[in-house]
């Protein structure tokens, strides 16, 4: 049967799912410590897999690409924050609150691994680079994006904890296990390669059972009664400004400084994009829990928006220099052919 273009991948299907589930029956009680407990055991082993996945000898091929490093680490850590602050005042109005202390959570949120990797080898970019670049803004959004968030969103949403005790405990759960997966990779790495749909369940299972949690809770605190469908669009056309001016601003930043074709569909990919994947944990970490369910949706919105349409813009790109190369072989074909027949001709 073939599925129908309108319809959602399998992930954003479940991630609806868990949030009509934990709208619906949400888990509260004596449920909800053994839960947390299973949802931190879940995150912890996240973090592992992808600590003994990491490719050693890819993070060495790219590490020497530092001025493309330093473009996407700019747009994800620098510019990002910047443009959810200095547009607050523009947008904010559409959304509540608390869902605009998400949206600049988001902008703090380091870049995606998998998906800016995949877009970038599909569009023919720097894919050495891409996997470098994308490991390294998730390894230092461990630090920064608490440090962030606590400059840019107010301490009674963080639950009243420091800096430095967020990262503390961002390092306990998420950072010790990535170290430690990656000091097994040795004996684990092959196993994992052979068994990436292992990789896939944890990676999906984990943010369900965090997102289910999180609006469990919400649920509980009544955000539904809080969150009109006015605000939801709004967070919709927040999401798309947002996108919107990081694609052009990597676009254009990236031709200006020189970079090749290849480099520049690296930076583009790598310096527009949120981590789902990295920041359902971490607000789990760093946020109240009776904040979570509505710091994460303007996460999860922006996710999806920025699949489809980076997933459309790599396509597109790909095409077109497959086209290119293909016309350019044709070329090339055609010339010899020329240079055959005049020889022969002169024979």
């Amino acid at each position: 049967m073939v599925r129908p273009k309108f319809l959602p991948d399998n992930f954003t299907l479940c991630l609806i799912g868990t949030v009509i589930l934990a709208s619906l029956l949400p888990v509260h009680g004596v449920a909800t410590k053994p839960f947390n407990w299973l949802t931190n055991v879940a995150v912890g082993l996240l973090f592992f897999l992808h600590g003994a996945k990491l490719s050693r000898d890819a993070i060495v091929a790219g590490a020497t690409h530092w001025r493309l490093h330093i473009v996407v680490l700019t747009s994800t850590f620098i510019f990002f924050p910047l443009l959810g602050i200095a547009l607050k005042p523009v947008l904010s109005p559409l959304v509540t609150p608390a869902l605009y202390m998400g949206v600049l959570f988001l902008c703090t949120l380091p870049s995606t691994v998998q998906s800016s990797i995949a877009f970038t080898s599909i569009a023919r970019g720097n894919v050495p680079a891409a996997v470098c670049s994308a490991s390294a803004s998730s390894l230092i959004g461990i630090f920064v994006t608490p440090a962030l968030v606590s400059f840019i969103v107010t301490n009674q949403a963080a639950g009243g904890t420091s800096a430095w005790h967020t990262v503390w405990n961002i390092v306990l759960q998420l950072l010790v296990p990535f170290v430690a997966g990656q000091l097994l990779r040795p004996v684990i790495g092959r196993w994992i390669e052979r068994n990436r749909s292992v990789l896939k369940f944890v990676d999906q299972g984990s943010i369900l059972l965090v997102v289910y949690g999180a609006f469990s809770e919400a649920i509980n605190q009544g955000l539904w009664h809080h969150t009109s469908i006015a605000a939801l669009g709004g967070l919709v056309v927040i999401s798309a400004v947002l996108l919107g001016l990081a694609l052009g601003a990597t676009m254009f930043t990236s031709k200006k400084l020189g970079f090749s074709r290849a480099d520049q569909i690296t930076i583009i990919f790598c310096g527009s994009k949120k981590s789902l994947a990295a920041g359902v944990p971490m607000a789990k970490v760093i946020f109240a829990s009776n904040a979570v369910g509505a710091v994460v949706l303007p996460l999860m919105l922006f996710h999806q928006l920025q699949l489809m349409v980076c997933a459309a813009l790599a396509q597109r790109w790909g095409a077109r220099d497959m086209s290119a190369e293909r016309a350019e072989t044709g070329d090339e074909s055609r010339a010899a052919r020329g240079e055959r027949a005049v020889a022969g001709g002169r024979q």
